[in-house]
Order: C-alpha cells, then structure tokens, then sequence
C-alpha cells in the first residue's frame, strides 16, 4: 500500500507537472478533448504530456522490456497485436488468447497512461509496453536499462488521413463539430498534430536505430503490409521469441498473422461494440474508432493531386539527409 506520505509527494508532482503546462504554448485541438501544448518542440494533449512527465521521473524499464513505440495511426493496434501473439504463443491458443476478448490497446498498455508512476501492477511476464512518446522524451531508464524497442512508422499521406478521420470520429462520438480536412491537413503540414511534427518523430527513432541497431528495431508499415509473416519472424527474432523450425512447420507465423488480422481484428464483437477506458472521462472511446480500412494508398481517396505533392515535397525536405524514405 503506498504511504500517505507518498500519496502527497505524488499529487505536489502532478500538481507541478499541471502548473508547468499551463504556460506551454497552445494550438489546435483537432475537435479533441482539449488544446495541444507544445515541448521540447512537439505538441501533445495536456493529458498525455503529464503523463509522459511522470513517466520521465518515475518509470523504471526492466533489461527485458520490450517497448513498441510509434506516432499515433500508424499501425500501433497491429503491432501491439503481432507482437502479444507472438509472446504468449505457449500461453495460449487461437481460442483462448486475451485478443479475442480485450482490444489490442487493453492488452499492451500505454507507459504514459497506464505505467507513467511507479508501476508495481506490472505483468512483468508479458514484457510488452507502449508509447507514443518522441525518442527525445523517452524515460532515462529506457535508454539506460537496454531494453529493446521496436517503431512503426507509415506514408505520411496515410497517416494524415488516419489521423483525421479517427479526430472526426471521435468529435462524432462527443456530438462536436469535426475539424475540416483542409484545416486539418494545414496543421499535419505545419507540424501541429498530436505527437508531432510527424517527420520529427520518425527521424528521431531513425536516427537511433542507425545508432543502436541491436536495441532499436524501425519497421514500416508499408512493408510490414507487403510481407508480414517474413516481418513477424524478424520480430520474434529481434525480442528473443524466434520461431523453431517445428513451429514453422506447423504454420504457427502464418497463424498468427491470419488472427491478428484487420480482418480478423475488426470483426470481433469486442472491437465492434467494447468501450476502451470506460469511465475515464473523455478518454473513454468505442472500440470500432480504432479501426477503419489498414489500407496503404488510401490517402488517395482523400488528398487531392496539391495536397499530395505538398506533404510529399515536405517529406523529402525533412529526411534530406538522413537515408530515410517514406
């Protein structure tokens, strides 16, 4: 049980934490919750910031954490999934495995929201976390416990146009005016989106991988489209899960892949009708916001040929140099 003494020492850090985002600068909501704020050159929700706060002084990787870290819509729910699956493959079966009855959100936990204190709760035997944090915020503790981390990225078009839609979503579910796509694509292009500037945050994991291969795994999620069983087996590889021969045999990748599915995802009852953060407040959101096409290309439904070509032209800009491309 925490001592009252701790108790107050934690609401003194929050309460600090509160007064401090309170002088950021602020920009647009995208018809959320609330304003961003920006730090350390990113923009967040003030309710995530705090969190990431906490988590900076608080948070204590283990050596054998593994953390999935990507800007939002980019593939996070798939990852979260591929990965569990992959862990818990002894665990359990196609019938019994938590992903049927929980969302992939529920069962990896975000480090900002559900750890960003002293985390005594943790299932330390599933070593699986989540972030959305920009490599530059990560905890101290991740850097230096050695930990791995893996990170997701997508076409910049693609994850616009995700971003938007699950902003218009949500502001249906509040009964609030959506934000119009055009407005929406000015902030995208000017840096203004939660997490972002985007192409700050993808160079950030990039330029660590480059630096710490063996610790940073950077995926995307084109090619994780393209060929997943190759790419899953790669990442059993990389978390010290790897597939054995026998399993191979036995489709166990290809089954895995098949479950974890947008198909297969989306067509779950829990992911259909469930609610992700009951009871806490505006965060609390139906699960089907979550999911809408996975589809590469899709921008195109959307951006027009000037749009395109504008994020395109900003894209090549910001990783001139940096032997990235999206």
């Amino acid at each position: 049980m925490e001592s009252h003494i701790e108790i107050q020492n934690e609401d003194a850090l929050q309460k600090s934490f509160k007064e401090m985002i309170s002088t950021l600068p602020k920009g647009n909501c995208w018809g959320c919750f609330e304003d961003l704020c920006q730090y350390q050159g990113f923009w967040f929700f003030s309710t995530f910031l705090q969190g990431a706060l906490s988590a900076q002084q608080q948070f204590q990787a283990q050596p054998t954490d593994i953390i999935l870290c990507s800007s939002p819509r980019t593939g996070t729910a798939w990852l979260k999934s591929l990965t569990f699956a992959t862990i818990t493959r002894t665990l359990y079966d196609d019938s019994t495995t938590p992903l049927l009855s929980k969302m992939p959100h529920d069962v990896v936990p975000f480090m900002e929201f559900d750890h960003a204190q002293f985390s005594t709760n943790r299932h330390l035997g599933i070593p699986l976390l989540a972030t959305h944090l920009p490599y530059s915020l990560l905890p101290r503790s991740i850097i230096d416990s050695g930990c791995k981390l893996i990170y997701i990225c997508r076409d910049p078009k693609d994850t616009f146009v995700s971003l938007y839609h699950f902003a218009a979503r949500y502001s249906k579910s509040q009964n609030t005016q959506p934000i119009q796509l055009d407005e929406a694509f000015e902030l995208f292009y000017e840096g203004g989106s939660p997490y972002g500037p985007y192409w700050d945050h993808v160079l950030g994991y990039w330029k660590a991988s480059l630096e710490h291969p063996d610790k940073l795994m950077f995926l995307k999620y084109e090619e994780l489209v393209e060929d997943t069983v190759l790419y899953l087996k790669k990442i059993a590889a990389y978390m010290g899960y790897p597939f054995s021969s026998e399993e191979q045999q036995q489709w166990v990748p290809e089954n895995i892949v098949k479950m974890c599915s947008f198909e297969n995802l989306s067509g779950l009852e829990v992911n259909k009708t469930g609610r992700h953060r009951e009871g806490q407040g505006n965060l609390g959101l139906e699960n089907n916001i979550y999911f809408r096409k996975g589809k590469p290309g899709d921008w195109k439904n959307y951006l027009t040929t000037e749009m395109a070509q504008r994020l395109d032209q900003r894209t090549m800009q910001k990783l001139s140099g940096s032997g990235l491309s999206l």
